[in-house]
């Protein structure tokens, strides 16, 4: 059966998911030739975006190497999953030329403009390929925008990996249960295990609850974590609202309760990753650097911490700042410097304290561009600005994870620079819900912003 849709992909599309030409089921697949020499333009730029770029071309290569002739390019291929011989679930991959376009009535000008090319050529192929829909794919809105002012009909976000569709929805790691928890049970069953405390509860006391969310109620009491879930009972490790609230690392105490489940889960030997996510200014960074700290240097769980984070701009200016690596992602990694000066302000001489913090924990700044294909043993890695990250991103760098390793992730959805990404297509939402079902991850999102009065406006009504 003919396609009866032509989907136009934009660079941004391939660099966001190069196996985004599986994704298309039975509909055809474009890609405009200016597409194609951007990708060549990004390959080889020192930046992690290269690598993405690198991959599309050779999902790209892997299909259309079959081809017999140009012309048959021109027409389209066959896509076929690498792996398999069925391809009868998808559709073609073609190139087309549009740098053979020549102005005229109705196209953007296109002389300078690589966004108006790919535009023109979806606006040819709707004139000129009338029997099927004509839609041009592109994270870009100001791309989508000026294609619908154009005249170009269907205009796309690429959405594969959107696992929700409005951040609200979003699980937040945490559930309040209005009143007095115990009051709503009618029966429980209570053991213990080790020095901790379960509780065996029914299912329908809890709705749409998950493997490591925290509860908590009204009461100055009750805080529990969930350990289980199926239909017959959920069962809850009572954690105790009071304990959480008087845990202390590194000499910081949590704030309020959601800084504590952060910090429970941070200590938890049995949780692998931890996703913190909020406003900033609610305890992120130093929650989980004070973590971090009491691991390394007081309990000897583990041997470093590796710190390391989104840089946008670190791929073009990382080279020409001198130094090591490590003091190449300085600039970049102030954040931890600031959070590490906060936590010995008060001693009597904070520089030499924050320089044995780091000489003793052996706090080491990389960047993402040295951490891909390195296997992390024994050591506590924080990624702040987690936001930033495509889901093929941290992918990457969550597949580097070790024996004896675990995983801080640290983000604000609300402070995304990336061109590529939308807080809902961020890498941070998607590992929040793509792990939501394994016991090893828990995910805190910070309520309240204690940085400081201003920034506590700023964040409520800006």
């Amino acid at each position: 059966m003919a396609a009866t849709k032509l989907y136009i992909l934009d660079t941004n599309v391939l660099l966001h998911d190069p196996n985004c030409l599986y994704e298309f089921k039975e509909q055809d697949v474009a890609i405009p030739m200016t597409v194609l020499e951007e990708l060549d333009n990004i390959k080889d730029r020192k930046q992690s975006v290269a690598q993405e770029a690198r991959h599309a071309i050779r999902a790209i290569d892997n299909i259309l190497s079959v081809a017999s002739s140009p012309t048959q390019i021109t027409r389209g291929v066959q896509i076929k999953v690498p792996g398999t011989d069925d391809s009868s679930t998808l559709g073609k991959l073609s190139v087309y030329p549009d740098h053979e376009l020549t102005s005229r009535q109705g196209f953007l000008p296109s002389t300078t403009n690589n966004d108006n090319r790919i535009i023109n050529c979806a606006l040819h192929l709707q004139t000129n390929d009338s029997h099927r829909d004509i839609i041009l794919v592109t994270k870009d809105i100001n791309m989508r925008l000026k294609a619908m002012g154009a005249g170009l009909q269907k205009v796309e976000d690429y959405r594969k990996d959107q696992l929700v569709s409005d951040l609200d929805l979003l699980s937040a790691g945490h559930q309040h249960i209005n009143g007095m928890f115990w009051e709503k049970v009618d029966q429980v069953k209570s053991y213990q295990k080790g020095p901790h405390t379960f509780h065996k509860v029914s299912p329908d006391l809890l709705a749409d609850t998950y493997v490591n969310q925290y509860i908590h109620d009204d009461s100055e009491d009750f805080a529990a974590r969930v350990v289980s879930v199926d239909h017959e009972a959920i069962i809850l490790r009572d954690l105790g609202h009071e304990h959480l609230m008087q845990q202390n690392c590194w000499g910081i105490s949590p704030i309020n309760i959601y800084q504590a489940f952060a910090m429970q889960s941070l200590l938890d030997s049995d949780i692998d990753l931890c996703m913190l996510n909020g406003a900033a200014g609610s305890g992120k960074t130093l929650i989980a650097l004070a973590c971090a700290l009491e691991m390394v240097i007081e309990q000897g769980r583990y041997s470093k911490i590796i710190v390391t984070r989104s840089t946008p701009p670190v791929a073009e200016d990382i080279g020409f700042l001198p130094g090591t690596e490590e003091e190449k992602m300085t600039p970049w990694l102030s954040s931890i410097l600031d959070n590490l000066e906060a936590m010995h302000e008060g001693d009597e001489r904070p520089q030499s304290s924050v320089k044995y913090a780091i000489e003793k924990a052996n706090i080491q700044f990389k960047s993402l561009n040295f951490i891909r294909g390195r296997s992390i043993q024994d050591a506590i890695v924080l990624i702040d600005e987690a936001q930033n990250l495509t889901p093929s991103q941290l992918k990457t760098i969550l597949t580097r994870c070790g024996k004896g390793t675990k995983m801080v992730c640290l983000g604000n959805l609300a402070q995304i620079d990336s061109n590529y990404l939308t807080a809902l297509t961020s890498g941070l939402t998607y590992i929040v819900e793509r792990f939501k079902d394994y016991n090893g991850a828990s995910n805190v999102h910070f309520e309240g912003v204690f940085r400081s009065s201003l920034a506590e406006y700023a964040e409520e009504h800006l």
